[in-house]
């Protein structure tokens, strides 16, 4: 039987060539072959911009998608600074409902200084928004500190003798650690003391401490040359010789602080004082022995004060305290040489400690 024949298009001059048909279809790829159809696809007209298409397309979801990320962090950035300014100002004052009836409370821990947190322009402040209240029943002194500036315990003693009169509201200072001189002295004008019987109580005595390297500059062979305009200005000074005039004077500086610190203790106290030789001596207590002595009142912490003696057990932290940015200059922000100004400067000031 004879094979059709199919022109050729590549035949010269209008001639055909012709093909047998089953040479022609065996050169085609098989419809039912995968790898022969996508084969063709690949080579259609066309492909590389579709394949421009899609990596554009995926450039622009990973842009997409980075931009977001930074969008979201940003967004956090922002409700964490939120979050911070939101704590400081609910850290800056009570956040119960103060007019309901509560027992104040103010801490004062640490060193008293100006300055620092027990201050006296912080714990004033403090005692005033309490005192202020009308849902406060009473005004704890929460203290735990081992002293520090007469100055600054001398301004807290009196505010609290003026507040109490004004308002008519009595002032309790519980001792949680140590209640030692300046911190004692603001003690002194609370209307009652509770301390724990393994509290320290006491040290009513004044120091001012320093040092002398006038022996060492000698050996070392260094001269101090130290310029000043009238005899006693380089008084105190660490590098110069003390000479009996001054050390009289200053000796009589601190015993006349000291004086004044044992009338407000005394005056404080009052009958429920006992004092003995060894009271005003610097020398300190447990808070068992300071009850025997007169110089706290009973055993009790700020929960049996709010319960059993105000009847108010809801408590209100008035503290005003440094907010978180303020905290951040004070522990990063200082450099090393102001903490050693620091220190020499209060060498120079007499303390309660």
């Amino acid at each position: 039987m004879t094979e059709p024949h199919i022109p050729s298009s590549n035949s010269p001059g209008g001639a055909h060539d012709s093909l047998p048909a089953s040479d022609l279809w065996a050169n085609q790829p098989a419809a039912s072959d995968p790898a022969a159809a996508r084969a063709t696809t690949s080579h259609e007209p066309g492909w590389e911009r579709s394949v421009l298409e899609k990596l554009a397309m995926a450039t622009l979801a990973e842009q997409r998608a980075a931009r977001r990320w930074k969008i979201f962090f940003r967004f956090a950035w922002l409700l964490l600074l939120i979050a911070i300014f939101w704590g400081a100002m609910l850290q800056a004052a009570p956040s119960a409902n103060k007019s309901a009836p509560h027992t104040a409370v103010v801490d004062i821990k640490g060193e008293i200084a100006s300055g620092a947190e027990a201050s006296a322009e912080f714990v004033v402040a403090a005692m005033r928004s309490a005192f202020e209240d009308e849902g406060s029943k009473a005004v704890v002194l929460l203290i735990n500190s081992p002293g520090g500036s007469p100055v600054q315990a001398g301004i807290i003693n009196d505010e609290i003798t003026r507040l109490k009169a004004k308002y008519n509201k009595p002032v309790y200072a519980v001792v949680e650690e140590t209640c030692a001189s300046a911190a004692y002295y603001i003690a002194a004008a609370a209307d009652e003391i509770f301390v724990d019987k393994a509290s320290i109580v006491g040290s009513i005595g004044v120091l001012m401490d320093g040092f002398g390297f006038t022996g060492t500059m000698e050996k070392l062979g260094v001269e101090r040359r130290l310029l000043t305009a009238g005899e006693n200005k380089g008084f105190l000074d660490p590098f110069s010789p003390q000479t009996e005039q001054q050390r009289a004077y200053a000796q009589a500086m601190l015993d006349q602080i000291h004086q004044q610190f044992i009338a407000v203790v005394k005056a404080g106290r009052g009958e429920r004082l006992k004092p003995t030789p060894e009271t005003f001596s610097g020398l300190f207590w447990t808070g068992q022995q300071a009850v025997e002595m007169g110089l706290a009142d009973k055993l009790g912490n700020l929960e049996y004060v709010a319960r059993e003696v105000v009847k108010a057990e809801d408590i209100i932290d008035y503290t005003r305290r440094d907010n978180v940015a303020e905290r951040l200059v004070k522990r990063f922000g200082a450099a090393m040489g102001a903490g050693a100004a620091k220190a020499a400067a209060a060498a120079a000031v007499p303390q309660l400690r």
